[in-house]
């Protein structure tokens, strides 16, 4: 049991990591500068990294539930 908390600690984390990298790369296609005030750059660039967490997040949390209900659906049969 206390393994299953390891794996899925680590599963979390790569899950996570995967996820934002995704969401980054996905997010490069928009041009958000054309939205941005000109001579902003750091903040168009702190926005592009906070869009990419809360996607990134959002998608793997999505993820890492569906794999949990997925392992409980049995223990409905029990």
């Amino acid at each position: 049991m206390i393994n299953d908390f390891g794996q899925l600690a680590l599963l979390s984390i790569v899950s996570h990591l995967l996820f934002i990298a995704i969401s980054w790369w996905a997010l490069q296609a928009i041009r958000l500068d054309k939205l941005l005030k000109a001579n902003h750059v750091f903040q168009g660039r702190l926005l592009y990294i906070l869009l990419a967490i809360f996607i990134g997040s959002s998608v793997s949390n999505f993820f890492l539930d569906y794999l949990q209900w997925s392992r409980q659906l049995p223990m409905l049969f029990n």
